[in-house]
């Protein structure tokens, strides 16, 4: 298993801890809430094993966190929206996909260069050069 794909299971289980703690708030319906959680664990099992099949069933799932849970809209992990792609871009603003198009493009070198690359260590510094004033 990958280390990309490795970290994304992370953040899934960050993103099903957040989702059953909304359950549990009794905020949503029970019984499609249950049946939900069954379709995420469906997504978790099937990403390790074929990432490349995961990618539809993670736009989908990750679509519908957003549109069935607003209220925790804000804490999906943006790497998730970027990794499952497609109708995820729909939630982030233009300058986040300039980020990470820029993120993946450094990523791109390095493997090129056979240079290590860290994504968080690199995605903190371009948001940070991004959030220095331009002159």
């Amino acid at each position: 298993m990958s280390n990309v794909v490795a970290d994304h299971l992370v953040l899934l289980d960050h993103l099903r801890s957040i989702l059953v703690a909304v359950g549990e708030a009794e905020q949503v319906p029970e019984e499609s809430h249950a049946l939900f959680l069954e379709r995420f664990d469906e997504l978790r099992a099937l990403l390790p094993v074929d990432p490349i099949e995961s990618q539809y069933l993670g736009q989908d799932i990750l679509c519908q966190v957003i549109t069935r849970y607003p209220q925790i809209a804000h804490l999906v992990p943006r790497d998730l929206l970027w990794y499952f792609a497609g109708d995820c871009l729909h939630y982030m603003p233009d300058d986040e996909i300039d980020l990470y198009q820029a993120l993946e493009e450094r990523r791109f070198e390095a493997e090129q260069n056979d240079e290590p690359f860290d994504w968080n260590q690199e995605k903190q510094l371009l948001a940070m050069s991004n959030d220095e004033p331009k002159h």
